[in-house]
């Protein structure tokens, strides 16, 4: 497992997902170390805040596609679809 926080920008919404169930599933094992513990939360800490970035961009994407549609309806309301 990658050990920089700083490199979480260039994962995936997928990859820091499934990385972020890993960190969990080692913390709640409960047999690492204080250090390595707190090194595992930083982790998940930064790959929690990657998803929640790509989670918010998707819903910015969704709203936008949202407005487009209803501004073209709006704009031709004769035209059903």
């Amino acid at each position: 497992m990658p050990s920089s926080p700083a490199d979480v920008s260039a994962l995936s919404y997928e990859q820091a997902r499934d990385e972020l169930i890993q960190v969990v599933a080692e913390l709640e094992q409960g047999q690492a170390t204080l250090e390595h513990s707190l090194e595992l939360w930083e982790r998940g800490e930064a790959l929690a805040a990657r998803c929640e970035e790509w989670l918010i961009g998707a819903k910015a994407r969704l709203d936008a596609a949202r407005a487009s549609r209803q501004a073209s309806d709006a704009a031709d309301p004769g035209d059903e679809r």
